[in-house]
């Protein structure tokens, strides 16, 4: 386990700094060495911010920190005082507290050790948050005001510039407009071109393409969107139906809908109708005809239509994947061109060749039949050589002799707290060495942790496996009498974890039934 120290001057430290009461950063960090010595941490880094800010946003050491705490790096952080990190006065409390609360990193101070598993700390970051959420409040009224006025007098408000346009900042002025990047927006007026009047064709005539068939040509042009390698449909959607390439601003057109699902908050950010649309300070891109033009069809096509039945057609569903690039395998319904229905890789740029969804399913259980009659044959067999019982005994020895090395690891480090205090050690050479000895440690408790899980297996083994050979053989022998899609997909979810696909030839003429395809299966047993 690895700790942190984060020291940071308060204003009433450098007011006292400057009645010549000595540097206060060197004092905090030798107050919280002493406080990590004594408690055996693994202080691994130590954090000093040089500059004194308001926000986070001004204080880099902060917001490294932040960041490694949400990644779950430190276990803990040492500070003198909790608002240190989170100060009352700022609504950055909140993001502090959110980060250390679902990561269960501890915040460790000389006074007190604050565990946010712990409902007593945890009341005391909340009426921290109280004070700060009201100040928050009306920080957030007076921004927004901001926005709105801003919005109105044609600026625009948001960070990143749409496909077209460069982002540049107002001369004598506050805010930012937009300018037409020449290069995008060529790009958006095809778009709108090929959607609007169509692509010609050699008889002279137009062809309008789709989304999906824009897309695909911006790709096989060498066209690339800004932040992805490849266009998507809804990308070139949201272009056609952004009004801001015909010289307007639009705002809160798809604002933050919190709701609660199973104890959970989920946030949408779904389309509105009651939206800010007002002239921009911006050149257009597109005429507001072609504009027009565009919505008319986009209405016209609309969305597909939804199934009025949620029943499950794919006995296959969330089970089989491709075994190219790992996307989930989809059915593809019966047509004209083929009654039967087909399962296929749902990623257009990935080479795997469909196939019959029976014929895969088919080919499915008999192998899984095959492969029960092997294994009950081998497990059989292991059961009465009972070769578990020397790898337990070789798996316990391991554990024993990690353990002891781990002992020595401790042994070190609590070396080099005495060095430090002896002058040995100088605090970079201490965090350097100390740092080291954190990631030898953090290792061996990952043996340590592996042989344990390892052992742990090994002697549930034998029970799982009893129990799974005679489950599997009653779903494989029932499973032709089942009638519904859901049912067989349950079924077989009780004893496959997943499957993969993968088929590089396409089937000849009259050859359907060529199970020409590798089915790479991942039963649900625990193997050594």
């Amino acid at each position: 386990m690895q700790y942190a120290i984060y020291l940071r001057k308060s204003r009433a430290d450098i007011e006292a700094e400057a009645h010549g009461e000595g540097e206060t950063l060197l004092r905090h960090e030798k107050a919280l060495l002493d406080l990590a010595k004594r408690q055996k941490l693994n202080v691994t880094e130590i954090y000093r911010e040089v500059v004194s800010g308001e926000t986070i946003s001004a204080r880099p050491m902060m917001q490294k920190l932040l960041e490694e705490v949400e990644q779950g790096i430190w276990s803990g952080v040492l500070v003198m005082e909790v608002e240190r990190l989170a100060r009352g006065d700022t609504i950055d409390q909140g993001i502090v507290s959110q980060a250390f609360k679902y990561t269960g990193t501890k915040i460790i101070t000389p006074m007190k050790v604050y565990d946010p598993s712990n409902e007593f700390d945890e009341e005391y970051f909340e009426f921290g948050l109280f004070m700060s959420r009201r100040e928050y409040k009306t920080i957030n009224r007076r921004i927004q005001r901001g926005r709105m006025a801003s919005v109105k007098e044609g600026k625009y408000i948001s960070s990143v510039a749409p496909y077209g346009y460069d982002r540049i900042k107002i001369k004598n002025d506050k805010g930012y407009t937009l300018k037409s990047n020449p290069d995008q927006a060529a790009v958006v007026k095809m778009i709108y071109d090929l959607y609007t009047i169509g692509e010609l064709q050699a008889d002279g005539t137009h062809e309008k393409l789709g989304t999906l068939r824009i897309a695909k040509k911006l790709d096989s042009i060498g066209i690339k969107p800004m932040i992805k390698d490849t266009w998507s449909r809804a990308s070139i959607q949201d272009i056609l139906k952004n009004p801001v390439y015909t010289g307007k601003i639009r705002w809160s057109y798809r604002k933050s809908i919190k709701t609660v699902r199973n104890n959970e908050i989920i946030v949408t950010r779904p389309n509105s109708d009651d939206y800010i649309l007002v002239d921009g300070m911006h050149e257009p891109i597109i005429d507001p005809d072609t504009f027009r033009k565009a919505q008319d069809i986009i209405s016209k096509r609309g969305r597909p239509p939804v199934p009025g039945s949620s029943v499950l057609k794919n006995p296959l569903s969330g089970i089989l994947y491709c075994g190219k690039c790992g996307s989930k395998m989809t059915r593809l319904g019966k047509n004209k061109k083929t009654p039967y229905d087909a399962i296929k890789c749902p990623n257009r740029y990935c080479d795997n060749i469909s196939s019959p969804l029976y014929l895969v399913e088919n080919v499915l259980v008999n192998e899984l039949k095959k492969w029960l009659s092997e294994f009950k044959v081998k497990w059989n067999a292991e059961k009465l050589d009972v070769p578990y019982s020397q790898a337990i005994k070789d798996k316990e020895t391991a554990i024993k002799r990690t353990k002891l090395q781990l002992d020595k690891l401790h042994e070190q480090r609590d070396r080099t707290f005495t060095f430090l205090e002896q002058g040995l050690y100088t605090p970079d050479i201490f965090t350097e060495r100390s740092k080291k000895l954190s990631e030898q440690i953090s290792d061996t408790e990952s043996i340590i942790h592996k042989l344990n899980n390892d052992l742990k297996k090994l002697k549930e083994q034998a029970n799982k496996n009893e129990v799974f050979i005679p489950k599997a053989e009653h779903i494989l022998y029932a499973y032709e009498k089942l009638k519904s899609a859901s049912a067989k997909n349950e079924n077989l979810k009780e004893i496959i974890e997943k499957v993969e696909y993968v088929k590089t030839e396409p089937n000849r003429k009259g050859n359907r039934e060529n199970p020409n395809f590798i089915l790479n299966i991942y039963p649900r047993v625990i193997k050594f």
